[in-house]
């Protein structure tokens, strides 16, 4: 036993090593991406450059950021890439999709198994698997548009260039976000910018008709925003580390409420992170000139086509649907997508499984989501039935937000941590610490108060859906409205 606890501390000071190396590398390549993006939308402006060169630059750019951060491994992009590229060619298109979605969550399952119980468990940053998420749910992603739209043309089958380009470009090869593959090819074809300058009657809107958007203001405001969470997260999560939670010691000497704002201090700590990486990341598409989406009221640009969160409709969520509408949200849209829209039975269950394995192997993953499905029925079920009650004046309304805010923030931290402390062990003992009192609390609130099938919810959310996109559509660009379109022709396949 001696030797081997001189040998497990002999491996931290390397392994710290390793995880900073990576850590470095992947915020090094991040930069030289965004100033890369700079230089792509001035130089190769699709007024001066060809799609063919534009797809090419990209997809060279894209594998040379992955071999740098990743070495050989990044072989696997394109030998995942090429599997489903084949499928798409070879098979017909009533299975392709179908066989498409097994071929690419099983090999991302297949690396993340063996990435974690064969090389390095607990090796969580900077992982080739990560880019391989993303892949994943492009591959499937276009994979189901393609099959969606067989009747309606929406979208075209792409060439091998384009395909690679649509996968591993430059801009999202390390963190993201997922994209429509036809708002991808209208940004790199240079028309993402014409049908957001139509107004619903189909008239062009001639205060902006004759300039193109600069992303520049917005690329400068989430470069802050991406500065001020990195300042956060290194200055704060050290002082507030989840696994304080779990201390003997610590749930010993420290009252209860104290232990729950504890953890929601560790868990307001760790969610910065997250805002860096996907801020950054959206940066970079804004400044190679992807993800514009349509003018405000007072004129300015948005350029939220591809954005992942809303930072403070995260923080001050007042239910946990909220918080997981706003949280990851391309990632949210693709789980609808391809499962949440076309599952017969349970969907809600059925996403969350399907994001537990899309997630990994970690154990504390599917505790995580497993939990996830019993909040989310027990939130649904308490708001619709709560919530009425609440609404007769201005001052019961915000009663409600606040007990509703502080009660999903609670929730939100329960439910999260397996996320973090990824360990079968420690996230049971954490929940054993709390007598699974929210796991119970769930559990009566389902079976004691009445809900609506999900089917009939569904048969009245959908005019308030089709109602809402039809008042966006001078905001939204019609290569998704028409992607939408044909989903919901196929939705139950």
């Amino acid at each position: 036993m001696p030797a081997v606890t001189s040998y497990q501390g002999k491996q931290e000071p390397y392994q710290n090593l390793v995880l900073s190396t990576k850590r470095v590398n992947f915020v090094v390549c991040q930069l030289f991406a965004l100033l890369t993006a700079l230089w792509f939308r001035l130089y190769l402006h699709p007024s001066k450059a060809s799609p063919f060169i534009r797809h090419v630059v990209a997809t060279l750019l894209g594998f040379y950021l992955a071999l740098f951060c990743f070495g050989w491994y990044a072989l696997h992009f394109l030998v995942q890439s090429g599997l489903t590229y084949s499928i798409m060619v070879f098979a017909g298109l009533e299975h392709m999709h179908k066989l498409c979605f097994i071929v690419a969550l099983g090999y991302l399952s297949f690396c993340q198994i063996t990435r974690v119980y064969v090389f390095d468990y607990g090796m969580y940053s900077a992982d080739f698997t990560g880019p391989m998420m993303v892949i994943t749910q492009k591959i499937t992603s276009l994979a189901f548009e393609i099959h969606d739209g067989e009747t309606c043309m929406c979208v075209p089958m792409p060439s091998l260039l384009e395909y690679l380009s649509y996968n591993c470009n430059f801009m999202g090869i390390l963190a993201g976000p997922t994209c429509s593959y036809n708002d991808y090819t209208a940004f790199i074809e240079g028309t993402a910018y014409q049908p957001r300058h139509l107004e619903a009657n189909g008239t062009e809107n001639g205060k902006h008709k004759h300039t193109e958007p600069s992303p520049k203001n917005n690329v400068i405001s989430k470069l802050c925003t991406c500065a001020i969470s990195l300042a956060v997260f290194l200055s704060v999560s050290k002082i507030f580390p989840v696994e304080r939670s779990i201390d003997d010691k610590f749930m010993a000497s420290t009252p209860f409420i104290l232990q729950v704002l504890y953890l929601y201090l560790s868990m307001l700590a760790t969610r910065p992170k997250y805002y860096f990486i996907w801020t950054l990341s959206d940066a970079i598409n804004n400044a190679a000139g992807f993800g514009f989406n349509g003018y405000n009221k007072d004129g300015t640009p948005r350029w939220d086509l591809i954005s992942n969160l809303r930072i403070l409709d995260i923080e001050f969520a007042t239910s946990f649907k909220m918080f997981l509408d706003n949280w990851n949200i391309q990632t949210a849209l693709w789980l609808k997508r391809v499962c949440y829209e076309r599952c017969p039975i349970n969907p809600t269950a059925a996403t969350f499984l399907l994001s537990a394995m899309w997630h990994g192997v970690y154990p504390g993953y599917y505790l995580t989501f497993l939990t996830g499905i019993g909040m989310t029925m027990a939130a649904r079920t308490l708001r619709h039935n709560i919530k009425p009650y609440f609404l007769g004046s201005t001052t019961h309304k915000s009663v409600y937000d606040v007990i509703t805010w502080a009660g999903t923030q609670v929730a939100i931290c329960y439910t999260v941590v397996p996320f973090v402390l990824l360990a079968v062990g420690p996230s049971l003992k954490f929940y054993r610490s709390w007598y699974y009192c929210i796991h119970i609390a769930c559990l009566l609130l389902v079976l004691a108060l009445p809900v609506k099938p999900w089917h009939l919810r569904a048969k009245e959310e959908q005019p308030q859906e089709n109602s809402l996109q039809g008042g966006l559509t001078g905001d939204h660009n019609s290569h998704s409205i028409t992607d939408n379109n044909c989903n919901q022709k196929h939705k139950a396949t």
